[in-house]
């Protein structure tokens, strides 16, 4: 984010839609739209979202393995024979 550019008044993106839509597009930064000199709102680029959200499932996957490797190595959890074994039993 470039704060210079990237932080601006809310009539301000009203005025000149079309002309920010371009820049979210071209840039893929988003934008925090003011109200009264106060953050309000943040727009951005559909495509720039997607990447984002993507971004932070993948966050979110590696720390769910790094937690499960660390429990394994602590002695948590049980062998998968033993897991299936008792998925196995508790659907009978």
């Amino acid at each position: 984010m470039d704060i210079t550019q990237d932080i601006r008044p809310l009539t301000e993106f009203k005025r000149n839609t079309t002309r920010f839509i371009s820049r979210l597009r071209e840039t893929g930064r988003p934008s925090v739209l003011t109200v009264n000199g106060k953050p309000a709102l943040v727009v951005m680029d559909a495509g720039a979202w997607q990447d984002f959200q993507d971004r932070i499932e993948h966050a979110r996957t590696v720390s769910a393995i790094g937690k499960g490797l660390d429990e394994a190595r602590d002695g948590k959890g049980m062998e998968a024979a033993a897991f299936f074994e008792k998925l196995g039993a508790a659907g009978t």
